[in-house]
């Protein structure tokens, strides 16, 4: 079990990729809310490692608003109710967001909130499982690991094109 890390520069300020053997297992931003321990991000990677050459390239075309899907290997580890969360941020399309409390439903219990809330907050591998795109009951933008303006930025960045046209106006 091979466990690296490195960072790389995003319009976001500075990222912290993680890995394990073959897959990509963290993004974490300066200043990130719950960073896991210093174990988890093993030695300094080759500056050719490949798999974060690709991360790296991946999400730089993300951030440019040329890429809509990863496809950078990658695994999350968490307890099994974050693994549910996580999985359920995977199914919300690009360009669409979702509250909460409907995620809380969607697993079966609206009073689920506050939890669905602390694994969204949680999920190690920002962008790739898009927990930006989980929002307040009534729209507004709540709590993000990475700072609420680096999630408005990636909200506005999906926004699609007939909502940006509207707003000329």
């Amino acid at each position: 079990m091979t466990t690296r890390h490195t960072t790389i520069d995003s319009p976001l300020g500075q990222l912290t990729l993680t890995a394990q053997d073959g897959v990509l297992t963290g993004i974490f931003f300066e200043g990130h809310w719950h960073m896991p321990s210093s174990e988890f991000f093993g030695a300094p990677a080759p500056s050719k490692d490949p798999l974060f050459q690709r991360a790296a390239a991946e999400i730089g075309e993300y951030l440019a608003g040329e890429r809509t899907v990863f496809e950078v290997p990658f695994k999350a580890s968490g307890n099994p109710f974050q693994q549910q969360v996580w999985a359920k941020l995977e199914q919300i399309p690009y360009g669409e967001t979702v509250s909460y409390g409907e995620l809380a439903t969607e697993l079966g219990d609206r009073k689920l909130s506050q939890a669905v809330g602390s694994a969204v907050g949680r999920n190690p591998l920002s962008m790739v499982i898009p927990c930006h795109r989980v929002v307040g009951h009534d729209g507004r933008l709540t709590g993000y690991a990475g700072g609420l303006d680096n999630k408005r930025f990636l909200l506005e960045l999906e926004e699609p094109a007939a909502a940006k046209e509207s707003k000329l106006f």
